[in-house]
């Protein structure tokens, strides 16, 4: 991953050249689960941060604004309803246990956020985002600052270009939407190894069962639902990078 990193992260150094100077670059980046845009989007984020870093003189940078980092990435984790509200579903059991499926997200907060993401740029505009916190399996809300620095925002996720309401209205805000590639079964592979090591199954049997009841459904759901990607990465399973 790490050469389609650097080739990804010069073109968006390049992309960001023609973008206004009081607008920001949004990139929306999906796959089906383990299929590593988290592991890519960290990986952009970081070398695009170098390599805008460098191209500032380093002594005088030390009070310089443009030394500050441009870009950013968000995860949609943040947006998972919280426990309480599965918990108000009228069938809380299978709200639980298909938690990820795209209707026990806040899809109209998403597309709240990106829609703050597309207005000027002002020097005191902070947009905040939610994260996830995965010791209390809950949202943690205005967790995660986007500056006025940051012109480049990487968001990542399983809907962040959904084609179906309301996530279609986000999706349509995004310049690059950019597809994860993998195919099924090493999915499944990464995931079932994931889920007994994360805490999320117990044990293999119970990973098994929700990388084929619930992940694998998500995803292939993605696929027949998402808006035309602008970019199909395909990924690689590389040993030295941790896959998420």
């Amino acid at each position: 991953m790490e050469k389609t990193a650097d080739e990804l992260s010069a073109y968006l150094v390049g992309r960001l050249k023609d973008t206004p100077p009081d607008g920001r670059l949004l990139v929306g980046i999906a796959g089906v689960p383990a299929s590593g845009k988290s592991t890519l989007s960290q990986l952009v984020v970081d070398r695009v941060n170098a390599q805008t870093r460098s191209a500032v003189d380093n002594v005088a940078a030390v009070h310089d604004p443009s030394s500050q980092p441009i870009a950013v990435y968000i995860g949609l984790d943040g947006w998972h309803l919280s426990r309480a509200q599965l918990d108000a579903f009228p069938d809380p059991k299978l709200a639980h246990d298909r938690r990820g499926a795209h209707w026990t997200f806040d899809g109209e907060g998403y597309v709240t956020f990106v829609r703050a993401l597309r207005q000027p740029l002002a020097p005191s505009a902070t947009v905040y985002a939610p994260s996830f916190s995965h010791e209390n399996k809950d949202p943690v809300y205005d967790h995660l600052p986007v500056h006025p620095h940051h012109r480049l925002v990487l968001i990542e996720g399983l809907y962040t270009f959904l084609a179906i309401k309301p996530w279609s209205a986000a999706s349509e805000m995004l310049d690059e939407r950019w597809w994860v590639q993998v195919t099924e079964e090493e999915a499944e592979n990464r995931l079932v190894t994931r889920h007994v090591r994360t805490g999320v199954a117990k044990d293999m049997d119970e990973a098994i069962w929700r990388s084929r009841e619930n992940d694998a459904p998500n995803g292939r759901f993605i696929q027949e639902n998402m808006m035309q990607p602008t970019r199909v990465i395909q990924s690689i399973n590389d040993p030295s990078v941790a896959v998420a």
